[in-house]
Order: C-alpha cells, then sequence, then structure tokens
C-alpha cells in the first residue's frame, strides 16, 4: 500500500508524555555522564538513523523530547510519520548543546523505536491482506499511558483504531453476559442506555448465541477466537444483519486465513503488546 500520512496530534496531547520519560531518565542529579564528560559549552551535530527499512512513527515526540531538554536545539525532520524509509535514512538532522543533545538521546529514541515498530508490523499486516476487504484494528491492549500514539502509532501504519477508550462505544463481553443473565437482556439493557448515538457490537463465540444477538439487533458482532470454518458460517449468517470483526490470539501467520472468510474487520492486540522495535540509532555527525 501506499504510505499513510497522518495528521499530527496536538502537542497538547504529547507533550505531558514526554514530561514524564524525561523525568524518569533525569532522575534527581541529571545526566551525570554527559556532564562529566562533556564540556559544557560544546556544540554537536547528530542524526537520527533509521538503521533498518520500516514505517516511521513518532518524529514530533522526538523533537519534543529534544526541545524539552533544550529549547535551543535545532531539529530537522527529513521525514514525516507514515512514510516507509531504506536502511540508513536520515530521519533529522539535531544541533545544539552537546550534553542536552545526548541528554535527550534516549528518550527521543525510545519512543520512535517502538512507535514505528507498531507502525512497520501493521503496515505489513494491512498488506498481506491486501486482497480481501478486511479492516485491520487495533485493540484496548496497549501500555498504560501510551494509548493515544500507539493507536496513532497504527494509523500511521495504514490501520484502524478500534475503541480509544470504554467510553467510545457500547461492547458487550462475555462477562457483561454471564451478570446480566443472558446476551438478548444485555443486548437490550444496552439498547435502553445508548441512545441513537452509541454504536453497540457484542461478543460472541457460538453460532446460537450469534443468532441471539442479530434476532435482538446489534450493529456489529466481535466473534471471538473462532476457527476459519466457524467464521465463514458466522459471516454468511451476518450478510445485511451486522458487521462482522474476528479477534483472539491472531497473530501475522494467522490473519491471512481469518482474512479469507470474508469478515469485516480483524483486531489485533499483537499490534501494540506484541510488536518489535524498529532499530534507529542517533549518530554524531562530523
Amino acid at each position: 500500500m501506499t504510505d499513510k500520512v497522518q495528521p499530527a496530534l496536538d502537542e497538547v496531547l504529547l507533550k505531558p508524555l514526554v514530561e514524564v520519560a524525561l523525568l524518569e531518565d533525569l532522575g534527581r542529579r541529571g545526566d551525570v555522564t554527559s556532564q562529566a564528560t562533556i564540556p559544557v559549552e560544546m556544540q554537536a551535530k547528530l542524526e537520527i538513523k533509521a538503521r533498518q527499512a520500516g514505517v516511521i512513527c513518532g518524529m514530533d515526540l522526538a523533537r519534543l523530547s529534544f526541545a524539552l531538554v533544550d529549547a535551543h536545539i535545532e531539529f530537522v525532520a527529513a521525514v514525516s510519520d507514515g512514510e516507509t524509509v531504506a536502511a540508513d535514512t536520515v530521519l533529522a538532522t539535531v544541533r545544539g548543546n552537546a550534553r542536552h543533545l545526548l541528554t535527550a538521546e534516549r528518550t527521543a529514541l525510545n519512543f520512535m523505536t517502538h512507535l514505528s515498530g507498531i507502525a512497520t508490523a501493521t503496515r505489513q499486516i494491512v498488506d498481506s491482506v491486501a486482497d480481501y476487504p478486511a479492516q485491520i484494528t487495533c485493540t484496548r491492549k496497549t501500555i498504560p499511558g501510551l494509548r493515544t500514539v500507539q493507536k496513532y502509532a497504527v494509523r500511521c501504519g495504514g490501520g484502524r483504531n478500534h475503541r480509544l477508550g470504554l467510553d467510545d462505544a457500547i461492547l458487550i463481553k462475555d462477562n457483561h453476559i454471564a451478570i446480566a443473565g443472558d446476551i438478548s437482556t444485555a443486548i437490550k439493557q444496552a439498547q435502553k442506555f445508548a441512545g441513537h448515538l452509541i454504536p453497540i457490537e457484542v461478543e460472541v463465540d457460538t453460532l446460537a448465541q450469534l443468532e441471539l444477538a442479530l434476532d435482538t439487533g446489534v450493529s456489529l458482532v466481535l466473534l471471538d477466537n473462532m476457527p476459519p470454518k466457524l467464521l465463514r458460517q458466522a459471516v454468511i449468517m451476518c450478510q445485511g444483519r451486522a458487521k462482522t470483526e474476528a479477534s483472539g490470539g491472531i497473530t501475522p501467520d494467522s490473519v491471512r486465513a481469518v482474512a479469507e472468510t470474508g469478515v469485516d474487520f480483524i483486531a489485533m492486540g499483537y499490534l501494540t503488546h506484541s510488536t518489535t522495535a524498529l532499530d534507529i540509532g542517533l549518530d554524531f555527525s562530523a
């Protein structure tokens, strides 16, 4: 697929994340290594470089990492979030006080390597099912505090976001059904609560549950941990009645078989909890 360049997240959303990360790293005394080894007024130029090919994400977080340590650091981006780059591509150049550059280095790279890893994995998975109508979505299985940027990284990779939080939509899961008494009761109670603006999705793991959900009326069904053969039957049952979303331990190795069943969406917690960081480094430029 083509690069998925996303509108930048507002800085007001990003700044608190960077501040927390810098405070964690600086501790009580700051960067004692740079203080001990680098002259106080020394200037330097460094390059943020991709050491392997991938989809880039986290440029603004990196920029803020340097800016919050030293507002005089010059950060010149060479690429945008969502762009695919080759190995050895220079992503940005930073110039300024050498101590301050090194102080911000790890925070900037932590954000970029993690989020670029998510974006890269998402792009690979989206491309792998491009022959089918299914759209890849993430889940709420995110690192606490980083959900906004992790889900942004999924979008940069060409995926879609499921719920951002518990307030986005009603998703009736197995425990809701168990406590409510049965699936029809849970759905009817949700319908009374929702009004016309909140969509309702219900999780099912059998065709019998699915039929009850469809008869009661929902916008979307979450087909949980169903093997491909069962998923195909579920998709046929839902045609014209509800959208379908497959979930439950789906990996890059199994996602294509799921897409072949004809589901509308494939929810993958893998994208935010199991992807590998992209190798990005900060190199001295003489």
